[in-house]
């Protein structure tokens, strides 16, 4: 079992910048792959980034590739998303998910979610 808990969502204005956080407990495996999925407001959950727990590979969505930055922490077991120069679109709740790398590259559902955590990009 992995327990994820985000945070770091917020309020920000476009063109601002947050950081997520997201703290793993239980068995993380080197070859567990840690997500990061948004889910707009009537929406479904969208991928947006990953990272290998082991090797540190990323993997983003097109559609944020440049914008956001995934890494991670080992020795404190936590992963995070920097993101900046967000966009209203950008606004919604977001999810850390982890599961194994092979769920990853088969886009198949993670097993293990946070409750996620609320950004809301707004003037």
């Amino acid at each position: 079992q992995v327990q994820l808990v985000e945070s770091g969502g917020g309020l920000v204005q476009p063109g601002g910048s947050l950081r997520l956080s997201c703290a793993a407990s239980g068995h993380i495996l080197s070859n567990y792959a840690m997500g990061w999925f948004h889910q707009a407001p009537g929406k479904g959950r969208e991928f947006v980034s990953a990272i290998v727990w082991g090797g540190g590979n990323t993997y983003y969505a097109d559609n944020i590739r440049g914008r956001f930055t995934i890494s991670r922490d080992n020795a404190n077991n936590t992963v995070y998303l920097q993101m900046n120069s967000l966009q209203p679109e950008d606004t919604g709740l977001y999810y850390c998910a982890a599961d194994s790398v092979e769920s990853l590259l088969r886009h198949l559902e993670f097993r293990y979610w946070g409750q996620g955590t609320q950004v809301t990009v707004s003037s």
